[in-house]
């Protein structure tokens, strides 16, 4: 937010959830409505042709321009999403896919070489197979299990970023955010993390992370209502570099979505809590089930990456993975997430209703083997009752094979 704009100052010590419910607002003792206002527009007006030729001279970040480059409504979520990530700057845009490719563009160029988990998030590996080929900047995709030994061996003198995503999309796998940092620095290149499924659970600057990516369409606005995606870093440096390439190729998000997730921010502590809860419960019935080959939900014990996932994170997301046993066919599978009536089928995940979405067939990977053993299924559980929930998964399980 601007140097000139009044906001409270961090206290780390108090609990999320109050942090949530003050950051990014004037204060208790301010006179008027406790939500922050919406402020839309696009023309900035001076007083005088002196005051706009003095603003001018600031840095672009510092000032209110033009309705492109923010107001007091972006400046409040920004420092909301800076409170969660634990950075000093923020940058909201208008979809996680724009968090995703400004900080890529920022910091390669026609030349340059990127490490990208095969693992990725698929319109993040359509953006390093399309545009960013075609710019002559190429990418390696690695196994999202590798160690700091393995990245280390795939860096060149012209590798400028290393990306991230833990757990991984889809599959799930955890990655060792730290050992990665250091490969990376080493080598002279940025680590760059989605970490949408980490949101207030994994601290990226406290394990090397540079530049923290998040799509807060999911949890932050928590009710499946509007698209926003969030850069955030901890260096002045980092931010001039990020802030520079998002303005320059205008990236922007609407001031009434932008509300929006300050509205979910209010209650996300709350909410995650819950759905944490319930997403291990309904994960822990389903290793149960006879039908099930394997839960893909770090926080379970079973999980190759539980062990990172322990060291490394406070807690889970509600999404995970189902892998079903290999007698199951593709039909069986599509036919009993059809007869689901509390899971809707469809994309995204983080808001207030379940979702039940099959991945086989829609999983794109290069480096590794894709096979999981069966049939996949993602899970995102919502906030209704998770008895609810394992009732209507038991009655659509139990019609498979029949």
């Amino acid at each position: 937010m601007p140097d000139d704009a009044a906001t409270p100052p961090r206290n780390t010590k108090q609990g999320f959830a109050t942090r949530m419910s003050h950051a990014g607002r004037a204060g208790t003792h301010a006179h008027g409505f406790v939500n922050p206002a919406v402020h839309r527009g696009s023309t900035v007006l001076y007083p005088n042709v002196q005051a706009r030729k003095d603003l001018g001279a600031k840095r672009f970040d510092q000032v209110m321009t033009y309705g492109t480059a923010g107001g007091p409504t972006h400046y409040a979520l920004e420092d909301v999403v800076a409170e969660i990530e634990g950075g000093t700057r923020t940058m909201i845009v208008g979809t996680g896919l724009a968090a995703v490719a400004v900080p890529l563009l920022a910091y390669l160029k026609a030349g340059d070489h990127c490490l990208v988990p095969d693992s990725v998030y698929g319109p993040a590996r359509n953006l390093c197979e399309g545009l960013m080929k075609g710019w002559n900047i190429e990418t390696t995709f690695y196994s999202p299990t590798i160690d700091e030994a393995g990245i280390a061996a795939l860096m060149r003198p012209n590798t400028k970023v290393v990306y991230a995503e833990s757990p991984g999309s889809h599959t799930f796998e955890m990655q060792d955010i730290p050992a990665l940092a250091r490969a990376a620095h080493a080598g002279g290149a940025k680590l760059l993390m989605d970490n949408t499924w980490g949101l207030k659970h994994f601290r990226p600057f406290e394990h090397g992370v540079d530049v923290s990516i998040q799509a807060l369409t999911k949890y932050l606005v928590g009710h499946s209502d509007a698209l926003l995606g969030s850069i955030t870093v901890n260096t002045e440096e980092d931010w001039l570099i990020v802030r520079g390439a998002g303005s320059a190729m205008g990236h922007y998000a609407s001031p009434d979505d932008v509300w929006l997730g300050l509205r979910g921010a209010r209650t996300m502590a709350v909410r995650m809590v819950r759905q944490e809860q319930s997403g291990i419960e309904v994960a822990e019935w389903f290793e149960a089930q006879p039908q099930v080959l394997a839960v893909m939900h770090p926080a379970l014990p079973s999980h190759p990456g539980h062990a990172l996932w322990k060291r490394d994170f406070t807690g889970a997301a509600s999404l995970f993975g189902v892998v079903f046993k290999p007698e199951f066919s593709e039909a069986e599978v599509w036919a009993m997430v059809d007869s689901l009536s509390l899971f809707g089928i469809g994309a995204s995940w983080g808001g207030y209703e379940s979702l039940a979405l099959p991945t086989t067939g829609f999983v794109t990977r290069t480096a590794t083997n894709p096979d999981a053993g069966g049939m996949m299924v993602r899970f995102h559980v919502g906030l209704e009752d998770p008895a609810d929930l394992i009732a209507d998964l038991g009655a659509a399980m139990a019609r498979m094979g029949r």
